[in-house]
């Protein structure tokens, strides 16, 4: 089920909050018991047999979680637990996710196997909370509902941000609803839908367009590529980073507090900063459960230079199955290996400062033309034309035709891509005329995001498919 459809929003959503807020207001065991059958309800509405993996998940790191802790004063058999419940939690994702991928590599027969919706996600999610109880960053929770209600809990589930246990552990059974909580968490959820619905979805169209013509064999111009390829990094920075608005808003209306997963990473100066601003609980799981164990930067240049090879490689193959995705992943540790050793992000000065943007955004979108073609051949042919080779001249009617009727879109969405509105907010919070046109503008958006919603059948979610 998606956020961003007419059951979700005209009847699922809404029975929740009825059920929870009337219904078992007076009982916070009756509230999660009701959140995680509702979870499980949300996940099984796509491929209900699903439903049994995600069982799994929560059984098995529920039971790892009871046996370490009453082992974590036995240094080897502690890390023998744990290790055994990696093996399992990514044994289970090797088989949906990389199986197929596998048997094609050594030229055997697999059967095709379909992907649980969002295993990537909730499977990282298990883990992290074995894996606190091991390094006491959380106590073990003896109640199988709670561990349940945190890996299924539906705001989260499917899409992230990977959520830490610690950071909602207190929450799940002493967590404070009020309605400031839920009116921000309803303004953040609208953000997040318009983004999506009327931003993400108008510039999916024109990237289908210009990455959809390489796919068929068709030649497109210089420019049209140039336009198809920022057209994907801004479709994909408003799907991801409006669902995660979205859930943040949902899990605030539950009394739920998340973290942050973006923070404007367009207007970065270096790829480290953009990999610090771009699906920062993807960032920090792998450095806090793979770069620091390994040692992180504390080693020799050449043990880091490794550890970072490892952290990039799994980057890469964490969002697919596909050759594509692992060049992509190793084309940001070649450009983050070169900018830690060569002290890049210290280099200041307005006009570098100018030119390191420029270098950080044309990497960014190289690497977004590799995220987004079906194989290594298109992503090839695609940045040719980028550059003149092979192209259909310069311009041509697709560009120009595409560029204005998407121009409103685009300019929008470059200013959004900036903490420009954040500013003005800060600004003006004290002023309760821009109070109230702040809630006209989120009606507004409401109205328009349904309207679009009811009357447009295109709606993906890219990150869906991790």
């Amino acid at each position: 089920m998606l956020f961003s459809s007419v059951p979700f929003l005209y009847y699922f959503l809404p029975a929740v909050l009825f059920f929870y807020y009337v219904i078992f207001k007076k009982s916070r065991l009756l509230q999660n018991v009701f959140l995680l059958l509702a979870s499980l309800f949300f996940y099984a509405w796509g491929e209900p047999k699903f439903v049994l993996i995600m069982g799994v998940s929560i059984l098995v790191n529920w039971m790892a979680g009871l046996i370490l802790s009453k082992n974590l004063q036995k240094k080897g058999l502690s890390k023998g637990i744990v290790a055994v419940d990696a093996v399992l939690n990514l044994g289970l994702l090797f088989v949906f996710k990389y199986l197929n991928f596998t048997g094609d590599i050594l030229g055997l027969t697999v059967p095709k196997i379909a992907l649980p919706i969002g295993i990537s996600f909730f499977t990282f999610q298990a883990m992290s909370y074995v894996l606190d109880v091991y390094r006491g960053k959380a106590g073990v929770q003896t109640n199988l509902l709670y561990v349940g209600l945190y890996i299924s809990f539906f705001p989260q589930l499917i899409a992230g941000p990977i959520v830490r246990y610690e950071t909602v552990a207190h929450e799940i059974k002493n967590r404070k609803e009020t309605l400031d909580d839920f009116f921000d968490g309803f303004a953040r959820f609208v953000a997040g839908l318009a983004k999506k619905v009327l931003l993400s979805n108008s510039l999916g169209l024109l990237a289908d367009q210009a990455f959809g013509a390489v796919e068929r064999g068709e030649e497109i111009s210089v420019l049209f590529g140039w336009l198809g390829a920022v057209a994907y990094a801004m479709q994909i920075f408003f799907d991801f980073s409006g669902y995660s608005d979205m859930a943040i808003g949902l899990g605030r209306m539950f009394g739920f507090h998340f973290l942050e997963n973006f923070n404007y990473p367009y207007i970065s100066t270096s790829i480290s900063e953009f990999w610090r601003r771009w699906h920062i609980s993807l960032g920090s799981w792998f450095r806090d459960y793979v770069y620091i164990p390994l040692g992180g930067s504390r080693v020799s240049k050449a043990r880091n230079v490794l550890n970072l090879f490892v952290v990039w490689s799994l980057t890469g193959l964490w969002h697919g199955a596909n050759y594509t995705f692992i060049l992509w992943g190793l084309l940001f540790f070649v450009l983050i290996a070169v900018e830690k050793f060569t002290g890049f992000e210290k280099r200041g000065g307005r006009i570098l400062k100018v030119g390191k943007w420029l270098y950080t955004m044309l990497f960014v979108l190289l690497g977004w033309v590799l995220f987004r073609s079906v194989n290594l051949e298109n992503a090839l042919i695609y940045l040719k034309a980028m550059v003149g080779i092979g192209a259909k001249g310069f311009a041509d009617g697709m560009f120009i035709g595409w560029l204005v009727q998407n121009a409103v879109v685009l300019a929008v969405g470059a200013v959004l891509c900036t903490p420009l509105f954040r500013w003005l907010g800060e600004k003006t919070k004290d002023s309760a005329l821009v109070g109230w046109l702040k809630v006209a503008g989120l009606f507004l958006l409401f109205v328009l995001s349904v309207a679009s919603l009811v009357g447009s059948a295109y709606n993906p979610f890219i990150y869906f498919n991790f």
